[in-house]
């Protein structure tokens, strides 16, 4: 099964996109199965995981609803408040749902980096671990060392960071180093922690007009610290559209993977997501 671990649908006439740039003309459409449903087949994705990309339980009910109308959704990440304890019941609610499979807070767009440690909101870990859910790690370089930590704390919790941690491509061709201090903490988390780790997200952060040899040195790291059986790719569609239609970030994977086995490859693109969230 090739899966797709890792893309939104969303309508912003809900209002609850919060971080949507309204006069963006890539995001601030809505974008539906039937948008996405051509790519699937066209590039042979049997399934996809649909990722939360708002702040608000009604969003990720709406997904539910997506998901239970449409076969190619295998399964759904969604959003509690962690700073709000009386969301366990929403939590267990929502873990009812055959297809809800964790939950992903916006960590990425919280100012305070250290929130994820915060006592207030611990709760939050713990009841997904006896849950049996997932959690979707968002963040960016500067969250690696917390996450490190987060995870010494609740080593059972079944964590995958999303998008290889953010690595700021962009600033390779300006002289800037993105690479070593990222590495760094990528290679802690991969040694220390038994998370997974998306293949995705990569040419967002890269600059415009990027090519295959801007990702490759990131690409590679994230390979060869996870391992193929601890790696899935995700379209990130449609935020890729920033930087490059579905078929172009595909390919451009299957490039960055063609000197890996054919089992390596099958992990990457299929079994390490359908093993990590229990698709079906």
């Amino acid at each position: 099964m090739k899966i797709d671990s890792h893309q939104h649908f969303w309508q912003p006439a809900r209002g609850d996109y919060d971080w949507m740039p309204k006069d963006n003309p890539v995001l601030s459409r809505a974008y539906r199965p039937s948008d996405l449903a051509p790519s699937l087949e066209r590039h042979g994705i049997n399934g996809t995981v649909v990722v939360q990309a708002a702040a608000t339980v009604y969003e990720t009910e709406y997904m539910l609803g997506l998901a239970d109308a449409t076969p190619s959704i295998k399964g759904v990440v969604g959003w509690i408040d962690f700073e709000d304890p009386t969301h366990l019941a929403q939590l267990t609610r929502l873990s009812q749902h055959p297809k809800f499979l964790g939950v992903r807070p916006m960590i990425q767009d919280i100012p305070d980096v250290d929130w994820m440690l915060r006592e207030d909101v611990q709760w939050a870990y713990r009841a997904i671990i006896d849950l049996d859910l997932t959690f979707d790690a968002l963040g960016f370089p500067q969250h690696l060392i917390n996450f490190a930590k987060l995870m010494s704390r609740y080593p059972e919790m079944r964590v995958v960071y999303d998008h290889c941690m953010k690595p700021q491509i962009r600033d390779q061709r300006t002289g800037k180093d993105a690479l070593s201090e990222w590495s760094d903490g990528m290679s802690r988390l991969a040694e220390e922690t038994a998370g997974c780790c998306k293949f995705s997200g990569l040419v967002t952060e890269a600059d415009e007009g990027w090519t295959i040899e801007d990702l490759r040195p990131f690409a590679e790291h994230v390979l060869s610290a996870f391992g193929a059986s601890r790696v899935m790719w995700g379209s990130d569609w449609p935020v890729c559209r920033l930087q490059a239609e579905y078929g172009d970030w595909h390919d451009a994977a299957q490039m960055l993977t063609d000197d890996l086995s054919e089992d390596e490859r099958a992990d990457i693109f299929g079994g390490t997501a359908a093993r990590f969230y229990r698709l079906a």
